[in-house]
């Protein structure tokens, strides 16, 4: 199998706050050492790793340090890991977006990229006239992009504002149309950037049908950044795990989402409490505590327990409701209630959701809370707290690991039978 790209040694700084050094003397050293001498870049020997959550001491950080890697032709490679670990900036490289510091890739073919909602588009032009203008771009004659036009827009489902100026489509339109187009125009290297969250579960599972059939079908190469894990593991034949800026795992994808999900995942029960200062929110919402409320030290399969969410409500009357959405470990939502939507008196107040017993499975979870007043979101509270639920020896002694994220008392009920017909 031949190789699609080949990164070389890439690595990307940036200046905390600036363009360039900012300096005339920074600048003129930089360019008296590279240009004139021919040495190293100065300015290469010193910098931080990219850790957004400590303050550091540098100017200088890494958003990416020396990646090396290939990718074969006709892969699907998964490119993850936390925010801020590197991975847009790897994929603006690889499109051209920006320029490395160091280093260098070589790629065979063309590359269609869809890295962010309306990268590549003309607000002002219509969505068929940045369809001719991203099909240019890429190398294409008009009557090559005209042959594939119609399949184009049957695709993003937009036809009824092909003609109309894209700065007055939604974002879903937007990522429909982007990817369409990217998908269709025959690259032999296609890139895409967690955009498909985006849009619905109807566009995300052609979407993710599509990616199959170009790198399947057409041989063609796929790298696909997203923090869903199942859509990775559905997608991606191989992987690459990016912590701090560098390659910390690579290989099959199972085991690098594996690898992923361990390193970021604290098992056990975490609840998290916050003085008034520090408390996560806005101005009209502040988060006091999230928390698991329930008998023990610990909780099973058989137990039921509450998902506790303490706010203070800083506005008189301030209509809201709180919608609390669990997720597994592999990041796909399980489960989601939401209270009565009322004006609230001013002060604390406490939103408790639920659990039966014998509903969930074992594993790890996580809560995301989002406060909404008026049907809209005001503020997204992620991973507020998570919390493990253990396996209660019982029925997994002779049946084994029980699949699934829910978990029904027996093995059989009166739900579950065999006749005769």
């Amino acid at each position: 199998m031949s190789i699609a790209i080949r990164f070389d040694n890439i690595s990307k700084q940036y200046r905390l706050g600036f363009v360039s050094t900012k300096t005339l003397s920074h600048d003129l050293n930089r360019w008296w050492q590279t240009s004139v001498r021919g040495k190293e870049d100065p300015y290469l020997k010193i910098g931080e790793v990219n850790n957004r959550a400590t303050k550091g001491v540098s100017e200088y950080v890494w958003a990416l340090r020396d990646i090396n890697f290939e990718v074969e032709q006709g892969d699907v490679l998964g490119i993850i890991g936390k925010n801020g670990a590197g991975k847009s900036t790897l994929l603006k490289i690889l499109s051209k977006v920006t320029s490395p510091t160091t280093g260098s890739i070589k790629a065979k073919g063309r590359i269609a990229s869809l890295l962010e909602v309306g990268t590549g588009f003309h607000p002002e032009m219509t969505g068929r006239e940045n369809i001719f203008m991203n099909g240019a771009i890429m190398g294409m004659t008009k009557k090559e992009i005209s042959r594939k036009l119609d399949e184009i827009v049957d695709f993003s489902g937009v036809e009824r504002y092909l003609d109309t100026p894209v700065k007055r489509y939604s974002s879903g339109m937007t990522v429909r149309l982007g990817f369409a187009i990217a998908a269709h125009l025959d690259p032999e290297i296609l890139v895409v950037d967690e955009v498909l969250a985006v849009g619905d579960a109807e566009f995300q599972k052609k979407a993710i049908g599509k990616m199959q059939d170009v790198s399947k079908g057409e041989g063609r190469t796929v790298l696909f950044v997203s923090h869903n894990m199942a859509a990775v593991k559905n997608l991606c034949k191989t992987g690459i795990l990016l912590k701090d800026g560098s390659v910390q795992f690579s290989g099959q994808i199972s085991d690098v989402v594996d690898q992923y999900l361990s390193d970021e995942t604290t098992k056990g029960i975490v609840n998290n409490f916050w003085d008034f200062e520090n408390a996560p929110g806005m101005e009209k919402i502040r988060v006091k505590s999230a928390y698991v409320q329930h008998k023990g030290n610990y909780l099973t399969v058989k137990d039921e327990f509450d998902i506790v969410t303490e706010f203070w409500n800083l506005e008189e009357g301030f209509p809201v409701n709180v919608s609390m959405h669990l997720y597994d470990i592999n990041g796909q939502c399980v489960y989601n209630v939401f209270t009565e939507n009322k004006p609230l008196q001013k002060g604390l107040h406490k939103a408790v959701f639920h659990i039966p017993a014998n509903l969930m499975n074992d594993g790890i979870y996580y809560v995301n809370n989002m406060f909404v007043s008026k049907s809209a979101s005001y503020f997204n509270h992620e991973h507020a707290h998570s919390f493990e639920i253990l396996e209660d020896r019982g029925l997994s002694d002779w049946h084994g690991k029980w699949r699934g994220v829910i978990r029904p008392t027996f093995i059989t009920n009166e739900y579950s039978f065999i006749e005769s017909i």
